[in-house]
């Protein structure tokens, strides 16, 4: 099976770049959202993405070092770099948006599933797409940190589903790391290493189910130590970044990191952790300033401000 249909479930910080990738690449997308609330959220996101894009398409122009490997070749010329920045506002605009499972999910060749790292949600969401999928469909998890296996079951289609997942600024860093479960048909694995290839990702293809796959099985316990050293009031976000970037050469700490994968998410993920029920322990003590900053709006770049400001 071809796919050129693909729907998005979820609009927040990767799944809206996903989508916009996926359209800019030539692909038919839509994106679920549960409310209109939500689709009221997401609208900024791909506006905003889509600017990057022309952006950073129109500064390769003039430094070749500006490159973005998701969205230009190598080498590519002023005229090739015109015609791409052509294709951005198209794109953007012909990503539907919608609350309607029907019309989400009744013509998908592919769906991404991007809702929140909370394995309750995601069970939820599974056992009521099952509901409106064509036979055809595989189904991914863009999860950062959950095994496929333990959702396999409820999707009712456990051949065709493995792991996806992307990580942020993905016209940048365009890796798309690809992981199966003991069940799924590798045939899918097959197709789904070639749609990463179709939206300019590097499929990076895992020979067994590992939490975290390979980029956040090194990046979680990195932004974990970052958290611990804020919450246990070592040092605040701005001199753990200093110390990171000064002594390593690299060009974000991990608060600037944390801020673009969004501070829900590095929520969600503490959380998980049974000690994070004690305010006294560490990861309580992680939970509580997170909650605090996400209580006060200030989710991470998308919302113009997290650790850091971004107006």
């Amino acid at each position: 099976m071809e796919i050129r249909n693909v729907t998005i479930a979820g609009g927040g910080v990767l799944g809206s770049q996903i989508a916009l990738q996926s359209a800019y690449c030539g692909f038919n997308v839509k994106i679920w959202l549960r409310s209109e609330g939500s689709i009221g959220r997401c609208t900024p996101k791909l506006d905003r993405f889509a600017g990057i894009y022309k952006a950073t398409l129109e500064a390769t122009k003039e430094n070749p070092g500006a490159r973005a490997r998701g969205l230009s070749d190598e080498g590519a010329s002023v005229q090739e770099l015109d015609e791409l920045i052509a294709k951005v506002d198209p794109a953007r605009a012909s990503i539907v948006l919608t609350t309607d499972w029907d019309e989400a999910f009744g013509e998908a060749d592919l769906v991404i599933e991007a809702v929140a790292e909370d394995p309750a949600q995601k069970i939820e969401f599974y056992q009521e797409l099952a509901k409106h999928l064509p036979e055809k469909t595989v189904i991914v998890t863009n999860s950062s940190t959950l095994l496929p296996s333990q959702f396999a079951a409820h999707t009712g289609r456990p051949e065709k589903y493995l792991a996806l997942h992307f990580a942020n600024n993905i016209w940048m860093g365009n890796t798309a790391e690809v992981m199966n479960h003991a069940g799924t048909d590798m045939q899918y694995y097959d197709q789904i290493v070639r749609f990463a290839q179709d939206i300019r990702m590097v499929p990076l293809c895992l020979h067994k189910e590992q939490p975290g796959y390979i980029l956040n099985s090194m990046l979680v316990p990195f932004l974990s130590a970052a958290e611990a050293l804020y919450a246990n009031d070592v040092a605040d976000p701005e001199t753990i970044d200093k110390t990171w970037t000064l002594a390593t050469g690299a060009p974000n700490g991990p608060f600037r990191i944390l801020d673009v994968v969004g501070l829900v998410t590095a929520y969600n993920i503490v959380t998980m952790n049974p000690q994070a029920a004690d305010p006294n322990s560490t990861p309580g003590r992680i939970a509580a300033k997170l909650k605090e900053k996400i209580d006060a709006g200030k989710t991470g770049i998308n919302a113009g401000e997290g650790f850091y400001k971004y107006r």
